[in-house]
Parts: C-alpha cells; sequence; structure tokens
C-alpha cells in the first residue's frame, strides 16, 4: 500500500481510492491513536464532522461517523460547512477531533478525509503517520479492540454550527462593509450558505454566482480556479469587487471592479498593509512560499516589510507561523492564513477582510492591489528527466547561475522537481514576459540534456 496521507489529508476518487470502508478504517486508526497519544485521558472523547456538497460525501460522512462512534468517541455532524468552519468548531467546542470530507479543488468525481486535532490545528505528521500504520496493521486482519453498551459513541446533529462560524467571523472583522455591492462566487461548494451570510450580516450589498450545489456541480466552470463567470458578473452589476472560494472555501482570490484578477499575493500584500498599520502584523513579517511573485517581494521590501519563504504548500507556510509568532501568511492560490483568528486557511474570512480594508479606505480595491506589480512569470515543466539530480548537476548549475546574472535583480530562477512525477518545473520571471520566456526555453533545454 502507497502511502495514504498526502500534504492535505487523504484524496483521491471516490468509491474508487478512497472507498467507504477506507473512510472507517481511518477514522476508527484516528480514534485509537488518538487514545494512545492520552488526547482522550480522564474524559469521553468527542469529534466534530464535516463535509462539502459533493455527493460521495453523503457515504462517506456515513463511514467516517460509523467508525468513530464504533470506537467509542461521541460525534457532533455539523453538515455542509467549509473547511475552516469544521477547524474553528473542533476549537470552540472543545472537540478532541476534528474530520472534513473534501476533496477542496479538485472535480467532484474526488474526494478526501482531512482530520484535525484538539484545538482545530493540523494533525501532526508523526500522528499521520501512525494512523495509516494502524489503519494497515488492522487491514490485514488483526481484530480492533471495540467497545460495547454504554461506551460505544453517540451521533448527534449540530444545527448550531453555521451560525456560530458566521457569527465568529464577523466578531473579528476590523469594520464593517455598508456601501459596498460584492458578487460572491461560491464555486456550488462548502460555504454557499455561510459566506453570503457573513457578507450579508456584514452589510455589504451580495450578488452570488455559485451557490446552489446539488452534489455533482461543485467547482464545475465556477469558484477560484475559474473565475471568468466571477469577472464578467463583477462588471455587469457594476460591482466593486468580486470574492471566488473554491470548493472547501479554504482559499479566496478576488476581482476588482473593472474584472481584473487580484491574486493570493495581491491579497497578502493588501492586508500585510492593513494589519500593518492595525498593529497585528507581528514583526512586521508576512510568510509566503517560494512560488510567490517577485513582484511581491519587491513590494514588501519596498514597504519595509520583513517576507520569509518556505516551501510550496500552505501547510509549510503554516508551519513557520506557528514557530515564529507570526500573525499573515499565504500562498499565490489564495490559501491566506490569519492566524490570530484561524488555524487554516479561511477563504470566507479573507474576503471579508479584504473588502473590510476596501470599505475603510474608500479606494478601489484596483488601486489597493496596485501596491505590487506582478512580474510576468513562465513555468515550463520538462517530463521524463532524473529530477534527484536538479541540484547536483555541474551543467544546470552553471546555466542557472548564467541567467540569474542576466535576469539581476528584477528577474528570478526557480528549479522545482516535482513530488509525484518524473518532472521538473523550470519557472522564470522577469520585468519583460519575452525575455522571460526566452530564458525558461533555454533552461528547459538545458534541464532536458543534463538530466534526460
Amino acid at each position: 500500500m502507497g502511502r495514504l496521507f498526502g500534504t492535505d489529508g487523504v484524496r483521491g476518487v471516490a468509491n474508487a481510492d478512497l472507498t467507504a470502508e477506507l473512510a472507517l478504517g481511518l477514522s476508527v486508526a484516528a480514534a485509537h491513536v488518538l487514545a494512545e497519544a492520552g488526547t482522550f485521558e480522564g474524559h469521553r472523547p468527542t469529534a466534530v464532522v464535516g463535509r462539502d456538497p459533493r455527493a460521495s460525501g453523503e457515504f462517506l460522512e456515513a463511514a467516517v461517523v460509523a467508525g468513530l462512534a464504533s470506537a467509542g468517541v461521541d460525534v457532533m455532524r455539523v453538515g455542509v460547512l467549509p473547511t475552516p468552519a469544521v477547524a474553528f468548531l473542533t476549537g470552540a467546542l472543545g472537540a478532541d477531533l476534528g474530520v472534513m470530507l473534501s476533496a477542496s479543488h479538485n472535480a467532484m468525481p474526488d474526494n478526501g478525509i482531512k482530520f484535525f486535532a484538539r484545538g482545530g490545528h493540523k494533525l501532526a505528521d508523526e500522528l499521520e503517520d501512525r494512523i495509516e500504520a494502524v489503519y494497515d496493521q488492522h487491514r490485514t486482519g488483526e481484530p480492533w479492540d471495540r467497545p460495547t453498551g454504554a461506551g460505544v459513541g453517540r451521533i448527534a446533529d449540530y444545527h448550531e454550527g453555521f451560525d456560530q462560524y458566521v457569527a465568529h467571523l464577523l466578531s473579528v472583522l476590523p469594520n464593517r462593509l455598508d456601501g459596498l455591492r460584492i458578487v460572491l462566487d461560491e464555486a456550488h461548494g462548502a460555504a454557499s450558505g455561510v459566506s453570503p451570510a457573513a457578507f450579508e450580516q456584514a452589510g455589504a450589498e451580495v450578488v452570488t454566482i455559485g451557490a446552489t450545489p446539488d452534489g455533482l456541480n461543485i467547482n464545475d466552470g465556477c469558484g477560484s480556479t475559474h473565475l471568468e463567470m466571477l469577472k464578467a458578473a463583477v462588471v455587469e452589476h457594476g460591482a466593486d469587487l468580486g470574492i471566488a472560494h473554491d470548493g472547501d472555501a479554504d482559499r479566496c482570490l478576488a476581482v476588482d471592479h473593472t474584472g481584473a484578477e487580484v491574486d493570493g499575493d495581491q491579497i497578502l500584500a493588501v492586508l500585510a498593509l492593513a494589519m500593518r498599520e492595525a498593529g497585528t502584523l507581528r514583526g512586521d513579517t508576512v510568510v509566503a512560499t517560494v512560488m510567490s511573485n517577485l513582484g511581491f517581494k519587491l513590494a514588501m521590501e519596498r514597504e519595509g516589510l520583513q517576507l520569509v519563504q518556505t516551501a510550496v504548500g500552505d501547510r509549510y507556510v503554516l508551519e513557520s507561523m506557528k514557530e515564529h509568532g507570526y500573525a499573515l501568511g499565504g500562498e499565490q492560490s489564495g490559501h491566506v492564513i490569519v492566524l490570530d483568528h484561524a488555524t487554516t486557511g479561511d477563504g470566507t474570512l479573507t474576503g471579508l477582510m479584504l473588502a473590510a480594508r476596501v470599505a475603510e479606505t474608500g479606494r478601489p480595491l484596483a488601486d489597493l492591489a496596485g501596491v505590487m506589480e506582478r512580474l510576468p512569470q513562465v513555468l515550463i515543466n520538462v517530463k521524463d528527466v532524473d529530477k534527484t539530480r536538479v541540484k547536483t548537476s555541474a551543467e544546470l548549475g552553471s546555466a542557472v547561475a548564467d541567467a540569474e546574472r542576466r535576469l539581476g535583480s528584477t528577474g528570478r530562477v526557480l528549479l522545482r522537481p516535482s513530488g509525484t512525477e518524473p518532472l521538473v518545473r523550470v519557472m522564470v520571471e522577469a520585468a519583460d514576459i519575452e525575455q522571460a520566456r526566452s530564458v525558461a526555453g533555454e533552461l528547459a533545454d538545458v534541464v532536458k540534456s543534463a538530466l534526460g
């Protein structure tokens, strides 16, 4: 069996890779591992379970709930809510475990399982590894130690989670959104209810699209991975801005009043300046990944802010933030973490805070986002090469050094071996798109010759 847990839980095609049996088994294993770790010591354990609207989430939720209850865990079933809402409720309700069923921005046939520890934080890597090992051990025949009688878990629907999460979002908003017209694209996903409710209660005039989930249409031509509908709707309705979420609403991208995209780097830049002004940007530092646009780095330097860069993945951003006590971090893709108010990326919270900055300053989003200039970025995937030699090839190292000299301070080169495929990603940024394309093409040829 290959490793089940990836960087964001267990994910695969529902009922093919991710079956009811797997969901049940992992849930039982998680309960046993947390019990062994002492998480349940001295009290009856509880778990919060939520999902996005995918049709497969219905049977997978049933399997997870059955597994937890069979292991003696009481379950609060919160229904369709965003991933950050499940994380928040896990902490707010004092639960020992949170479980979210979602495949985020993936197409509808996929689904996933993500576990949260007490407090709503991502489960530690070593606990995920232990859950996988225990699951595999029992999958091959060793019987579980099962409670009976009053020891089995009880299951209840927790309908208050919706209002509790919305109230939390509104409580941390720095100012109201009165006077703003905002288009929300909910990707027919988990935030289709809570996001419009939060924006409306904050005072905005809201137009929604992609907010009628039927279990089959999640992320289908809408949401943060398909911004075309949102761009058109913002212009059509004369809106001040648009906000797009993905299927589980842990990310947010935006559109200004002209229909131009505002990506995660620009959102981070806007929020960083707002938080510094409010005195909440600890250490005057923002955390981002190495894939953030060079324009973001240059803007932060110009504004006198520090930038800490991590490996690609919001989990690495979060690890750095928690280790050093930073308050703001995120990715170009729209995963933005405001650690004082959320333990994970929260697309609804991010959108609310971005809109609050527009309302507070009276400046259009296009003007605020102009704090940084996105430099042209070219990405080429070079396939069927020995990715393990990226750092050791002298020929490649010489070519990269030469390219960096030519690009100077307004350009950048990044070579990234794929984590799952035999390919190397060549990324080049430059002040001029043609120069970026030229340098990227040349480096891609060297990767082929040196590593092929």
